[in-house]
């Protein structure tokens, strides 16, 4: 009976790969040699969260999803945390499917299962806000940056070339918007810098802070580029290069965190932010201290700003 329901759900709410296909979104960085990288990934995620459609029970997802490779094992607990999230909003009699599994085999991938819920509440035209609540009130902020990736991805034309932020969001949701976009532009750019630089700079320029430290959380958690591209994107980044490193140290944490480490990780780490995967990593972790509740500014803003100035400081 559980296949059954599982094979009702993959075909209700299923996603094709080829909607991840660069050719199919019309990306600007359809040409580009990072482009089957890009492609191999995303591909994953949709692969994580087919497969939790098919089995949305906490422990045999978990086991399926750590089959995955470790390049791209956190891509499919992003996809899987997506199909959760979705069932857990369309199903009032269970809502706590993202719950148990963050208790469980999602422990490990924190960062990413936020971020795929931020993915289904995109996909549904839920308010994050209303959903926040629910998770960690630091790493829940993580939920608007899968959201604005979403966005973005499937409707570049309007975040990216019309520049459009949703009426839903407000306040800082709106920052956390702009990292996931960010993060989103190195697959609709391709990973290529001088293009990435070029649509950064077509921004406002409040908003290209949080757009460079989206591209750093990408550049080293996807990767797709050599040390040559990562040195130009540390120019291009130019007066937002500690935004930029910021974004890295989050994805060297979310590597270290998952166990996933990889050599591009530790590359965009020793040239963006000046030291190994491990030590941006520890950086994310001794910022955390003392950091006090959301106030004037938001705790996760603060903890950004501390990462920030450790890593200029120690560069």
């Amino acid at each position: 009976m559980g296949r059954f329901w599982g094979s009702l759900r993959r075909r209700v709410f299923g996603i094709s790969c080829d909607e991840t296909s660069f050719a199919r979104r019309g990306f600007p960085g359809c040409d580009s040699p990072a482009r089957q990288r890009l492609e191999y990934v995303a591909g994953k995620f949709v692969e994580g969260y087919l497969a939790a459609l098919e089995d949305n029970e906490s422990e045999p997802l978990g086991r399926r999803l750590d089959a995955f490779d470790l390049e791209a094992r956190g891509f499919a607990f992003e996809g899987a945390a997506m199909a959760l999230a979705l069932l857990d909003a369309l199903t009032p009699w269970r809502r706590t499917r993202v719950q148990v599994f963050l208790k469980g085999p999602g422990a490990a991938h924190m960062y990413m299962v936020h971020v795929g819920v931020g993915w289904a509440l995109a996909r549904l035209r839920r308010r994050p806000a209303v959903w926040r609540p629910r998770f960690d009130p630091l790493i829940g902020r993580l939920i608007v940056d899968g959201y604005g990736f979403h966005e973005t991805f499937f409707n570049w034309r309007r975040y990216v070339e019309e520049q459009a932020i949703p009426d839903r969001l407000t306040g800082y949701d709106r920052r956390m918007f702009d990292q996931g976009v960010g993060r989103c532009l190195w697959f609709v750019d391709g990973a290529d810098v001088a293009l990435l630089a070029k649509t950064i700079a077509s921004f406002a320029l409040d908003r290209r802070r949080d757009l460079w430290s989206g591209v750093g959380l990408a550049s080293a958690y996807a990767g797709g580029v050599d040390r040559r591209a990562i040195e130009a994107l540390r120019e291009a980044a130019g007066s937002d290069r500690p935004a930029l490193a910021q974004g890295v140290a989050f994805a060297a944490k979310a590597r270290q965190r998952a166990g996933n480490p990889v050599p591009h990780t530790e590359l965009a780490c020793t040239v963006l932010c000046g030291m190994s995967a491990a030590d941006a990593a520890e950086i994310t972790d001794t910022a955390l201290e003392g950091l006090p509740p959301d106030g004037r500014e938001p705790a996760f803003e603060v903890w950004r700003q501390r990462i920030q100035s450790r890593i200029v400081n120690l560069q």
